[in-house]
């Protein structure tokens, strides 16, 4: 990909960027269906998109009425929550992209034809090393996340418990997510083995539409991390232009390619904003029991848990800190806007063109910073505050 003459292939350089997203997207039946699609596409989407609402549904209700109304001990309640905080955060990520799909595709267009409108080659070369990143947080995310989910689930399904029922001894496979017996008593073959199946195919919907959130977020945000890369190169030529009339023009270009950017990244706040202020909250939760599970295990010397708690930990972690990063990265990027145009050789304009640039410093000086749920700006240091968050609860453990 590094190579120039693939740098001039617009299609299957914006595919590059947005290849494993696409994979998600269809795969939870939340890419957008054109007026072109035909009817049978159309209904089976729908189909699709109504067995993952009630599989969901199957596994999260009765989870809720176990911990309700089944159970009285706090400390299994506790040993439920992060799976039922998972299906929550899920469900929530889940619901946003089938709502918000439209806005979505949107975004994706705009990045297609950002492709095209940028035709040098060393513009596209920076661009590229931008979705790169967002290429790479996209796979960093859904190895973690993915990875971590069938330890916790599919592994521990594999094994089985002997339970006692009556007078009988039964073994059957754990759930990582309990149901309540008087709807459903689980312990109880087929019962046992269909639910089994739900529960994994519940879970794959689940993680699969967090990961989604993250690298949508992650590659539009570099995206126009990218952009404004190419800005700051056609700022510092614009100020090296001898004609007054070509660099009024080129002016007139770069401000109306800033207001594009801006307008795209506002774009990606309005879309991601919710299921961010979900992710923030229940990965801090998820992280402060992770961390509580692993002092109890400890006591107990029990390797297995622990391991499997502490990259719980890690992967809880790890998808915080790519929504603060790219948050933090892209603040930069838009205030570094406004530092070049004030930073240029703008003394050899003409005047009347070099306050124009006037325009550029103060589009830069309102930020457009993304949020979760315009409550918590994502940047680093939120990110070292979930981070004391989840150590203090650890002290108090």
């Amino acid at each position: 990909m590094s190579d120039p003459k693939h740098i001039t292939d617009k299609e299957h350089l914006n595919d590059y960027g947005t290849r494993i997203n696409r994979w998600f997207l269809i795969s939870l039946g939340a890419w957008p269906q054109t007026s072109a699609s035909n009817k049978i596409k159309k209904l089976a989407v729908s189909m699709q998109i109504f067995i993952f609402w009630t599989t969901m549904a199957i596994i999260l209700i009765p989870c809720v009425l176990y911990m309700g109304f089944e159970k009285t001990d706090i400390k299994i309640k506790l040993g439920v929550l992060i799976a039922l905080d998972n299906r929550i955060v899920g469900i929530i990520s889940y619901w946003i992209l089938i709502t918000r799909n439209k806005d979505i595709e949107r975004c994706i267009r705009h990045m297609e034809t950002d492709w095209k409108l940028v035709r040098r080659i060393d513009n596209r070369k920076v661009m590229l090393q931008y979705a790169k990143t967002g290429r790479f947080m996209t796979t960093l995310c859904a190895t973690f996340l993915h990875g971590t989910s069938f330890i916790f689930t599919v592994a521990l399904s594999i094994k089985t418990t002997t339970v006692i029922i009556g007078n009988k001894t039964i073994t059957m496979h754990p759930m990582t997510c309990p149901m309540y017996s008087k709807i459903l008593d689980v312990r109880l073959s087929p019962a046992n083995e269909i639910m089994l199946v739900v529960q994994i195919l519940s879970m794959f919907v689940i993680i699969s539409s967090i990961v989604t959130i993250c690298s949508l977020a992650a590659v539009f945000a570099m995206h126009a991390c990218g952009q404004l890369n190419v800005m700051h190169t056609w700022l510092n030529e614009f100020t090296e232009e001898k004609k007054t009339h070509l660099a009024e023009q080129r002016l007139a270009a770069i401000v109306k390619h800033h207001c594009r950017i801006l307008s795209f990244v506002q774009q990606i706040e309005s879309i991601m904003n919710k299921a961010c202020l979900a992710e923030l909250m229940g990965c801090t939760m998820n992280m402060c029991l992770f961390g509580y599970y692993v002092i109890m295990n400890w006591s107990v010397l029990d390797r297995a848990k622990i391991l499997s708690h502490f990259m719980g930990y890690i992967t809880a972690s790890t998808n915080i800190f790519i929504y603060c990063y790219i948050g933090e990265i892209l603040t930069e990027e838009c205030e570094k806007i406004g530092d070049i145009a004030y930073t240029t050789n703008w003394y050899k304009l003409p005047h009347k063109t070099a306050l124009g640039l006037i325009l550029i410093i103060m589009q830069s000086s309102n930020i457009i910073k993304l949020s979760a749920g315009k409550i918590f700006h994502l940047s680093i240091a939120t990110f070292g505050d979930v981070i004391k968050t989840s150590t203090a609860y650890l002290n108090i453990c």
